[in-house]
């Protein structure tokens, strides 16, 4: 058994869907005259925005985001604990030294 039904859909959305992209709404029964209607919703598209490269370290990266200031280091287990700390604390205080370093430009 094969039923069809006819779906309004206003053209704008035939467009978008014809260029290929994804369109999400509602479906639902118009009470006065018993079409049923599409309606899109209003979504904003998502833009990804890449992180800006502030400084790369020996052992990671100090980079920039529209809300945060991101910090990653890596040192290899195998040179031995007290080598990885004195590894860490000189990446910190780079970093840190390219952060107030940065902060006395942008004020001048």
């Amino acid at each position: 058994m094969t039923i069809k039904k006819y779906i309004e859909i206003p053209e704008e959305i035939l467009v978008s869907l014809a260029e290929g992209k994804f369109v999400e709404g509602s479906l639902h029964r118009d009470k006065i005259t018993g079409h049923i209607v599409f309606n899109a919703y209003n979504r904003q598209p998502r833009v990804r925005r890449k992180d800006k490269l502030l400084v790369s370290l020996e052992h990671g990266w100090l980079k920039e985001s529209p809300k945060c200031i991101k910090y990653y280091c890596a040192v290899k287990k195998s040179i031995g604990m007290p080598r990885i700390i004195c590894a860490m604390d000189r990446e910190m205080k780079v970093a840190t030294a390219h952060l107030v370093d940065r902060e006395i430009v942008d004020r001048v």
